[in-house]
């Protein structure tokens, strides 16, 4: 499609929210103060947990998780909030500063291509990142803050836009704590942490704060030597649905990591499966940002407004491949992130009635920029650059505008119809001039459900869908290949579609059928017009071929009575590309299938606990699946006693029964110290490749952890 054709698109699109905007004030469309159930968006979150939401979800793939099903589930990271997501996995494989790993839908999506993020209504993932596109890193969330997170699957919302083709979770921090609370956790491999939070009526709201510090050296034979920092100001007045709120907050955090490792070298003594072949990787990051939100819930209307800014950086030091590319300093790596970040979104809801149809309409917009003042690639040996692979400067600008209708034909008939355009300006400065240039690109992405019933506790979801991802700005503007340890440095190469296209369909059922059993089952499909891929021995996503992917999710949530909560859900997914190539069909790293369980036990006496169980399956590791990874289960469990009503204590113990498992595996060529002399490795050899390889990250063993809260 031309330009000229988007920007037609465009024209369109515009004059039917202008008459949208106007059929909110006249005949048919008038307003009424009943009919629809308020979408999920609109209303209090805390009092909708996925089995409240029948007759208010547009899928059976979309839910919310409350404050009260995270507060006893054991966690290793703070990344992992995002594993209450049926069929989500959260891994690492790196240090513990670094952005996790995540596996959703049949994707491997790196640290975060296709799945978006948000917390407090800011943005995590980074648009041409040094790392990778889409990068999101969580580690500033503090999880016993988290008073919801609010997810959908699939490119089925108008509010989703970049990097949500395969889902997004919005993150909510409370507002106000019933307690306020000091905690210390200790645990071993050097595992500390305090925690202090606590909240206050001031003025007509309430002031929120909270600081968290904490160190971490892990099972690693070179210690992480993680500290990390936190802290969070939060005012705000009313309620999540009608109120408004300001919210600060600071991160920083510095490490020594334990990247991935070769299996030979762990097979030939040289380490054992905790040890490194570079004890100079890790690296320091800081994130700092400040939002403002407002929600207005009027029986004829609703609204949303917010507005962030956000400073951001990035320094990361990894060796992948050890001797391949550069034999005497060896392959480590720098990349290095300065932005700042600046955006914000409205939305306006009202309801209506047409023709005796009742209906909610909803028009919105969003808009981000980001000013990268430094992204940069650089060789280093032990943390020193001796070369700089690129360095750009970039100026992202990115406006989406939506709309939607929904519309109650029947009683047991409802419509969701929407679509949503983007537009996008990308402006590269390069360190090579001829990689420096303009490049702005649309898209429409067009949306449509149909929910039926309920019938007998039971509704049926049919939804279709368009959504994108784009590709690293630096991709959009390339002349030449500007790295200087390719055999291809300085000769031409192609560039990037700007913005990739995706398109999925469902089919869902949401059932609460069983007295006190709620459950969703889900067949879907997604289809990619490029595929992000992650590149082991370059640490970066490059985009690749069109790909298909197709699964089948099944979830249930049973909950007998006030003290016992019990879930469990299985996922299984096919990801294939779908064009013809001699290296094969399957996806490296694609998820195929996972399952979780876990059981809450929380009575009203002084005792409470919870255990969780995760199925993480096989992969495969290359397109003509001839290696894949091996698959892991892995078992949390909290014991937690309430010896006063202030004091509180908790034993974690994670990976229960210490299997011996890999968070993730990977295969590609790399050379070894000890392999300088093969055929192989040999620097003086111009046909030297490396070992073709599987490179792994370890998951912890058996961890136990303690903390002791004091409430006041």
């Amino acid at each position: 499609m031309s330009v000229g054709q988007h920007n037609q698109q465009l024209r369109l699109l515009v004059r039917a929210l202008r008459m949208a905007l106007l059929c909110s004030t006249a005949s048919p469309c008038l307003l009424f103060a009943g009919g629809l159930p308020v979408s999920d968006y609109e209303m209090d979150i805390q009092a909708a947990p996925n089995s409240a939401l029948l007759g208010i979800a547009n899928s059976a793939s979309q839910g919310t998780v409350t404050q009260a099903q995270l507060e006893h589930r054991p966690l290793l990271r703070p990344a992992e909030v995002l594993e209450t997501i049926p069929g989500l996995i959260v891994t690492q494989h790196s240090g513990d500063g670094k952005a996790n790993q995540y596996f959703l839908r049949g994707f491997n999506l790196d640290h975060g291509t296709d799945f978006a993020t948000s917390v407090d209504g800011v943005p995590v993932n980074m648009p041409t990142h040094a790392h990778g596109q889409g990068y999101s890193d969580l580690n500033f969330l503090i999880p016993e803050l988290v008073s919801f997170v609010r997810y959908h699957k699939g490119p089925y919302s108008v509010t989703d836009g970049d990097f949500a083709s395969a889902g997004s979770a919005q993150i909510e921090t409370m507002r106000k704590l019933k307690q306020n609370f000091a905690q210390i956790t200790v645990g071993e491999n050097n595992y500390q942490r305090l925690l202090a939070a606590g909240s206050t009526p001031l003025g007509q709201g309430n002031l929120l704060a909270a600081l968290d510090l904490s160190h971490y050296d892990g099972p690693w034979q070179e210690p992480e030597n993680l500290r990390k920092e936190n802290a969070i100001v939060r005012y705000s007045e009313g309620s999540n649905s009608d109120g408004w709120s300001v919210v600060a907050q600071h991160y920083q955090a510095e490490w020594d990591a334990t990247d991935q490792i070769a299996q030979r070298a762990i097979d030939q003594g040289q380490i054992d499966r905790f040890g490194s072949l570079d004890k100079s990787s890790g690296g320091d990051t800081q994130r700092t940002s400040l939002a403002v939100s407002q929600n207005i819930s009027q029986p004829e209307y609703r609204q949303r407004l917010n507005a962030y800014i956000m400073d951001y950086q990035l320094n990361l030091f990894s060796n992948f491949s050890y001797f391949l590319t550069d034999p005497l300093r060896g392959d480590q790596f720098e990349q290095a992130d300065r932005r700042t970040v600046m955006g914000g979104q409205a939305q306006h809801t009202w309801l209506g009635n047409w023709y005796g149809l009742d209906m909610e309409n909803t028009l919105g917009a969003d808009v981000r920029h980001d000013r990268i003042r430094q992204v940069g690639l650089y060789q280093t040996d032990q943390r020193e650059r001796f070369a700089t692979i690129r360095q750009d400067r970039v100026q992202q600008t990115a406006l989406g505008i939506y709309a939607e209708n929904q519309t109650q034909w029947q009683p047991w008939l409802r419509s969701i119809v929407g679509i949503r355009a983007d537009d996008y300006h990308f402006d590269v400065t390069s360190d090579q001039t001829q990689n420096s240039d303009r490049v702005n690109d649309n898209i429409i992405s067009p949306k449509a459900s149909l929910v039926f019933g309920p019938w007998q506790k039971t509704e049926y979801y049919l939804s279709y869908g368009r959504g994108f991802h784009s590709n690293d700005a630096r991709g959009t503007t390339i002349r030449i290949n500007p790295d200087p340890r390719d055999s291809g440095f300085l000769q031409p190469v192609d560039r990037v579609t700007p913005l990739v296209r995706t398109q999925g369909s469902e089919f869902g059922i949401r059932s609460e059928l069983v007295p006190n059993l709620h459950t969703t089952l889900s067949f879907w499909q997604l289809n990619s017009d490029s595929e992000l891929l992650f590149i082991g021995d370059a640490g970066t996503t490059e985009a690749s071929r069109p790909s298909r992917r197709q699964g089948v999710e099944w979830t249930n949530v049973y909950q007998p009575n006030n003290a016992w909560n019990i879930d469990a859900d299985v996922a299984w997914s096919r990801s294939r590309f779908r064009d013809q190539d001699p290296s094969g069909q399957y996806i490296a790293g694609a998820i195929e299938s996972t399952a979780s369980a876990g059981i809450r036990y929380t009575p009203a006496g002084a005792w409470s606990s919870g255990v969780r169980l995760r199925y993480f399956g096989p992969r495969p590791l290359i397109e003509d699946n001839s290696a894949r990874s091996s698959s892991s289960t892995l078992v949390n469990a909290q014991v937690g006693y309430q010896f006063s009503p202030r004091l509180q204590g908790t034993i974690e113990v994670l990976n229960l029964f210490n299997e011996k498992a890999n968070d993730i595996e990977y295969l590609y060529e790399s050379c070894l110290a000890s392999e300088a002399t093969t055929p192989e490795c040999n620097a003086g050899l111009a046909s030297r490749e490396g070992f073709t390889d599987r490179h792994i990250h370890p998951t912890e063993p058996q961890t136990w952890r303690a903390s002791l809260r004091m409430s006041f």
